[in-house]
């Protein structure tokens, strides 16, 4: 099995769901089938298929979340030593050298990955051009959209 990266709060935030979906989620929809069951004739019962349905969807989500967490590694970005170098975890801001926009990504793994809150994917290709860089450093990135280039103005270890 292949090692993933992840951040500690994209561990924190799996586990929180984990928990969720093992101590409020499962007993509800249990509870939803028992009382589905009581209505008779399961054939033509829509309740207890929905409930059913939710219970293969929950399970599902379940296993798939605890191995996320049992192949991840989780990386603390704040036990590393500083420096200007574009690491894992590192919260990064740039300036488009075209038209001088400024921008701040975390880059995070795949499954933490959120354009909207500025969390990259280590995998994409913003993140991957900027990997091993350092601060100062012009990189051309190329993107689906085209080329663009960024001056890396800031590392943060947050």
């Amino acid at each position: 099995m292949s090692r993933v990266p992840m951040t500690v709060g994209g561990a924190e935030a799996l586990r929180a769901e984990l928990e969720n979906l093992k101590k409020v989620e499962r007993p509800r929809i249990v509870k939803a089938i028992a009382e589905a069951r009581e209505h008779g004739d399961l054939k033509e019962n829509a309740e207890y298929h929905a409930a059913r349905e939710q219970q293969s969807f929950a399970e599902g989500r379940l296993q798939e979340i605890e191995s996320k967490l049992a192949d991840a590694v989780v990386i603390d970005i704040t036990k590393q030593p500083p420096s200007d170098k574009v690491i894992f975890g590192v919260t990064v801001s740039l300036i488009n050298l075209e038209t001088d926009e400024k921008s701040k990504y975390q880059i995070v793994g795949d499954d933490e990955a959120d354009v909207k809150s500025g969390k990259i994917s280590v995998n994409s290709p913003i993140a991957r051009g900027l990997i091993g860089k350092s601060v100062g450093d012009d990189v051309v990135i190329k993107t689906p959209a085209g080329e663009s280039e960024f001056e890396i103005d800031q590392v943060e270890y947050l």
